[in-house]
């Protein structure tokens, strides 16, 4: 088997055994039989904890900071709900017989039939943690989510869209016609992350998956601070608007009060975007996930509920605090004697260079005696609610790596003449940069017409570009 440590036999029994802990960079060899679901609890010096699910025959620890980890093996598959699957779909029936014989490694303790509890609490968070790395950011990339699917009398496929929790699953059978507009929030609050990092490291690319982001949304970085904040605040602007456009059968225009510094002989009405109302619902639906969980206090997993429930919070009231009141013209010729006002939200863009600067000088935090998260810089002043904070440092954006979730910057466009971070000094991470031609399109030799338009060619032109190593 080689120089790894053997799993030798546990028994006849197909029952659940908890191995103990393993020195790291240590090899756990299962029996061929068995199918293996490995906890690493990372302890490096962020003091970063990690849950991975593995579905692996041999397992190595990820990495050199990763420094313990557990082995659990299963004799046999775990019945499901659905008949026999995979423990990492559904919920699993674990039985009531388990019976954990006495068992130990070669570098290890013996554990006795006490640990199976533990096992089996061990392996459930397992079970949630793999549940919760899906998200309700998934409904931007859902072709269910379409007016067509939500037709009266018909059944909304709630319980078929992956990433909601089960508050955000009741939440979609009630208010089946505003799938559409969270689905709507989530994908504007992804494209202006992409245009808002187009020139960093780290540019918001998303992933093949339900988690749409990948394991880099695992860590309680800035980034992660940033993509709650904006994904937030994309579902309050698309409700909003929703409900002044009367796409939504529970709201209407926005019945906000009238300014008090509003001229008095200027109407109020109108219809504006309904704020309040976006705001509700947003706060209801996107912190139904995090209001669902409980963790122990003081706990890593409870600082990061407590930082994403931060973040969204922030996200939505930047929007609230950039909507203004416009107001349209009446009177003959244009002369403007009469104004009719009304709320109306930002342009996104707006709200994203916003959450961007707050991005840049967002808080570390850190969860003090009473479970509480503070400021880990005490000299800094406290950030207030519409600022972000995070917990933990960002990891290396310059390479790829799997266990983090950072895709690199190799392949990389960057610029040669800039010393910013789309520079290719930096957005290359020293390694180095190609060049190579290429040809592109775009308009050119436009000309105004009355009235009122303006007319463009397209010319094609060879540019050169650089690409990091």
């Amino acid at each position: 088997m080689g120089a790894g440590v053997h799993m030798g036999s546990i028994g006849g029994e197909e029952n659940l055994a908890f191995c103990s802990l393993i020195p790291a960079g240590l090899e756990a060899w299962s029996a061929k039989k068995g199918l293996t679901v490995a906890l690493w609890i990372s302890q490096d010096p962020d003091k970063r904890r990690r849950l991975v699910l593995a579905e692996k025959e041999i397992l190595n620890p990820p990495g050199p900071h990763w420094d313990y980890w557990f082995d659990i093996v299963c004799r046999k598959w775990i019945t499901t709900s659905s008949g026999l699957g995979s423990p990492i779909s559904g919920s699993m029936n674990l039985g009531l017989g388990c019976v954990c014989r006495s068992f130990c490694w070669p570098f290890g303790s013996v554990l006795d039939s006490r640990h199976c509890v533990f096992a089996v609490t061990l392996l459930t968070l397992l079970m949630q943690v793999v549940v919760e790395a899906n998200s309700w950011w998934s409904l931007a990339m859902n072709p269910l989510l379409i007016p067509e699917a939500y037709i009266i009398g018909a059944q909304p496929l709630c319980s078929q869209l992956v990433g909601l929790s089960q508050g955000q699953k009741k939440l979609c059978q009630l208010y089946q016609d505003h799938m559409q507009y969270i689905g709507e929030g989530a994908k504007t609050g992804i494209r202006e992350c992409q245009y808002q990092f187009r020139h960093r490291r780290w540019n918001c690319s998303t992933v093949d998956n339900s988690s749409v982001f990948g394991r880099v949304m695992q860590i309680g970085s800035r980034e992660t601070a940033f993509t709650y904040a904006i994904s937030a605040a994309g579902v309050v602007n698309a409700v909003s608007r929703a409900c002044r456009e009367g796409e939504l059968s529970s709201c209407g225009c926005s019945r906000a009060a009238r300014p008090k510094d509003l001229p008095r002989d200027w109407l109020w009405g109108g219809c504006g975007d309904n704020l309040n109302y976006g705001y509700r619902f947003s706060k209801e639906f996107v912190d139904a996930r995090e209001r669902e969980k409980s963790y122990p206090k003081g706990s890593y997993e409870s600082a990061r509920l407590l930082m994403n429930l931060h973040n969204n919070e922030a996200g939505r009231r930047t929007v609230s605090d950039l909507a203004h009141v416009s107001c349209k013209c009446h009177g003959v010729s244009g002369s403007c004697s009469l104004k009719t006002c009304w709320l109306q939200l930002a342009d996104f863009r707006k709200v994203g260079d916003s959450l961007k600067e707050k991005y840049d000088s967002a808080a570390a935090m850190k969860l003090n005696s009473r479970g509480k998260l503070v400021q880990m810089h005490s000299k800094f002043n406290a950030p207030t609610s519409h600022d972000l904070v995070y917990i933990e440092s960002s990891p290396d954006y310059c390479l790829k790596n799997q266990s983090t979730g950072s895709l690199g910057t190799v392949g990389r466009l960057c610029n040669k003449t800039s010393e910013g971070m789309d520079g290719c000094e930096l957005m290359c991470c020293g390694r180095g940069y190609d060049q190579y031609k290429a040809q592109i399109v775009e308009r050119c030799h436009c000309k105004f017409h009355w009235c009122c338009y303006v007319k463009c060619k397209r010319c094609t032109k060879i540019v050169d570009q650089f690409v990091c190593k």
